[in-house]
């Protein structure tokens, strides 16, 4: 049974307004900051598979209209970054961008040591390393040939994306609860809490100016035009990278291209600012909340079942070591203040999942304790552009030490 796109994207609001009935009914889900779209996308996700064990029915979903709302997401962040915002996180994103690596190789030499204890090839653990789970499906896919062709692991492919598919769920899962972990343990400050100091600091800094404007028919439709114009200059960029070479995703292309509108056309017309930032958050929140739901309904887990016992242990390994370096590097290198505890949230994300994954973690952390604007503009950037060229050179590195 396959729905088509149109019902797709229907089915995907109701099962996202049945995550936030969940985590509104469910303490724990609350409490540790589980996002609405991974509470009822996991659900039916085991529903589905639990059809499909008893009478072999396969349920699939057309997912065209989740990638262009993967890049209305991006173009949203693009829109609401101002240079002073991207200057102020120079050095931090820097240190990000470092770290990131470091923990890259840590990876890879966990996977690879998880593979020795269990009698694996090596190349397994490197399979259910920094190739599926920093680089996700998409790397997977693009590595597994070489694997297979080079290095004689006929399953490669398929145990590539048995890994990133089960750390996208792992991902989903860890960001929430080391925000919460760091947030409590060290008495963070959020822009929650300083909102019951002052009111008058709290609407400085939680919001840019005009973010208590209302939404109304033109905010909406203004703010939707200049994500379109975003979109339409992040294709032209992308096109001319891929004719230069480059292989730099799409959705990074509109985030830069909205970076660009966003801190030029005001200067050059007199408007004030794109898009109005309520009408912005509230285009920007949908997006990314269907675009997570789609992708977590539509897991068919059953097409991984046989590689579940070996998969199971790399990524429990790796778990345990994304949680911890998050806690104990991220936080200490990116300041230990609310904004790194928000980016380890995101951290926890990339580590395991995907650049979606992490921005749905930091979402729902933010939503409860209050904005972090800078994270939301160095994560992207790491784990959508820097991630992907530092992956490629550690991958072809471990397979000439270990191939």
């Amino acid at each position: 049974m396959q729905f088509e796109s149109f019902a797709t994207f229907n089915i995907a609001i109701v099962v996202l307004a049945i995550g936030r009935w969940l985590n509104r009914k469910v303490g724990f889900l609350r409490d540790f900051n589980i996002p609405e779209p991974v509470t009822s996308g996991l659900l039916v996700c085991l529903l589905l598979a639990l059809i499909h064990a008893i009478n072999g029915t396969e349920i699939g979903f057309n997912l065209q209209t989740r990638d262009f709302l993967l890049l209305y997401f991006f173009a949203a962040i693009g829109l609401n970054a101002d240079i002073k915002t991207l200057l102020a996180g120079g050095w931090p994103l820097l240190i990000l961008v470092a770290t990131t690596v470091g923990y890259m190789i840590l990876q890879n030499l966990t996977g690879i040591g998880m593979a020795a204890l269990l009698g694996l090839n090596p190349l397994v653990g490197l399979l259910g390393g920094s190739v599926s789970l920093l680089g996700g499906h998409g790397t997977a896919i693009a590595w597994a040939p070489r694997f297979a062709e080079s290095h004689g692991i006929s399953n490669a492919l398929e145990i590539g994306i048995a890994c990133a598919t089960f750390g996208l769920v792992l991902a989903s899962l860890m960001g929430g609860p080391i925000a919460r972990i760091l947030i409590r343990r060290h008495r963070l400050t959020t822009p929650q809490a300083a909102a019951s100091a002052s009111a008058s600091s709290a609407e400085e800094g939680a919001a840019p100016d005009g973010a208590m404007e209302p939404v109304t028919y033109f905010s909406l439709l203004g703010t939707l035009f200049w994500l379109n114009v975003s979109l339409g200059l992040g294709e032209l960029l992308h096109e001319a990278l891929r004719a230069a070479g480059s292989n730099l995703p799409l959705f990074v292309c509109c985030l830069f291209a909205a970076i660009f509108l966003t801190n030029t056309v005001p200067r050059l017309l007199p408007i004030r600012c794109l898009a109005a930032p309520r009408s912005l958050a509230i285009v920007s929140d949908i997006a990314l909340g269907i675009f997570l739901t789609m992708s977590l309904m539509s897991l068919q887990l059953w097409t991984i079942a046989s590689l579940a016992g070996p998969i199971l242990a790399i990524l429990a390994a790796q778990f345990v070591v994304s949680f911890l370096f998050a806690l104990f590097v991220v936080f200490k290198v990116m300041g230990r203040d609310y904004e790194a505890a928000v980016i380890c949230a995101g951290f926890g994300g990339i580590s395991l999942g995907a650049t979606p994954t992490a921005m749905a973690n930091m979402s729902a952390v933010a939503q409860k304790y209050g904005a972090a604007h800078r994270a939301f503009i160095i994560v992207p950037l790491v784990s959508g552009f820097f991630v992907d060229i530092s992956n490629a050179v550690v991958i072809q590195r471990f397979l000439n030490w270990f191939g």
